[in-house]
């Protein structure tokens, strides 16, 4: 039984972190994940090793945060979308068009507001470590592209089960149809939503663009994927050990940030090969309908979080 994992395990004169997560072997998290187990070996002289548990052998991400949570499992790979639950900070990554470009997001995730979000966590019993590329989500539809955010109005969109991204949805006066991301398919074929939103990676694997062929590349929110760790487990780790695993989280962060610009690429070619019509609208427009939004959000809690990332925005 899962719950019957230790999460922290000695076999002889080594330790064996054990880490659980919901993406197939080929995605990059995993890849990251492998490398980094790697590189810990070789900083720690194998005193410190990962086993990790892929494809969800664990259970969901929900899962797997309360086996974090009680002990029984030393790390997981969870959206910032949802931490939401656990750490209101983490509401601010899906804000919409917050971050102006990639090098901005980085330059926020890389900062001591990224570091002050992953520290926000451990009054939930777990602690970020580092934050993995998820793209940007961008909407693809069954019947129409969208150009506008008046393409949205009326449309019936599948999101994540996410306050932000309702809100979103609501603010271009479409109806957001939380939905799991497993039910999606079957819904999009038969019409139950118009459409959905994610990253090029996932929509390509989803194989969801066999019904929805009309993808608006407008990028609307960049939601980070955050390995976490038990504080049980970490506070297990002598200083020596904690050192070797933030070095070998730095090199899988390096690694996983390749890899997924690799897989943007594959899946867009791929795609396009497959005869979905990929668009690259002004987002104007779209910053524009979600200023409203920004607004209300200025006077929430997330508010002096947001006014601090767009400062770095703007500033080089």
């Amino acid at each position: 039984m899962v719950v019957a994992l230790s999460a922290c395990q000695t076999e002889g004169p080594h330790r064996v972190l054990r880490v659980g997560h919901t993406l197939d072997t080929n995605h990059s998290v995993h890849q990251a994940l492998q490398h980094m187990a790697e590189r810990l070996v070789i900083y720690s002289n194998g005193q410190l090793q990962l086993k990790l548990y892929p494809n969800g052998q664990l259970g969901s991400e929900r899962d797997m945060v309360e086996l974090l949570q009680i002990g029984s499992l030393a790390m997981t790979k969870v959206s910032a979308a949802s931490l939401e639950g656990f750490v209101s900070e983490m509401r601010v990554f899906g804000v919409p068009y917050l971050f102006r470009s990639d090098e901005h997001r980085w330059r926020v995730l890389e900062s001591a507001i990224g570091e002050e979000i992953l520290r926000a966590t451990r009054p939930a019993r777990f602690t970020g470590l580092a934050y993995m590329d998820a793209g940007s989500r961008s909407f693809y539809m069954t019947e129409s592209m969208v150009s506008v955010p008046e393409d949205v109005q009326g449309k019936k969109v599948r999101v994540m089960n996410s306050p932000m991204a309702v809100q979103l949805i609501d603010t271009m006066q479409g109806a957001a149809t939380p939905m799991a991301w497993g039910e999606l398919y079957a819904a999009l074929q038969q019409g139950v939503v118009d459409g959905a939103e994610n990253n090029p990676p996932s929509y390509y694997s989803s194989r969801h663009y066999e019904i929805a062929k009309h993808y608006s590349l407008n990028e609307h929110a960049s939601i980070p994927d955050v390995i976490i760790i038990s504080n049980h487990v970490l506070n297990s780790l002598n200083s020596k050990e904690r050192r070797w695993l933030e070095r070998a989280m730095d090199d899988a962060v390096r690694k996983q940030r390749q890899l997924w610009e690799q897989a943007e690429q594959q899946a867009l070619a791929r795609l396009a090969e497959a005869g979905v019509t990929i668009t690259r609208p002004d987002k104007a427009p779209f910053y524009k309908a979600v200023e409203p939004l920004h607004q209300r959000l200025s006077d929430s809690a997330v508010g002096p979080l947001m006014q601090r990332i767009k400062s770095m925005g703007v500033s080089q």
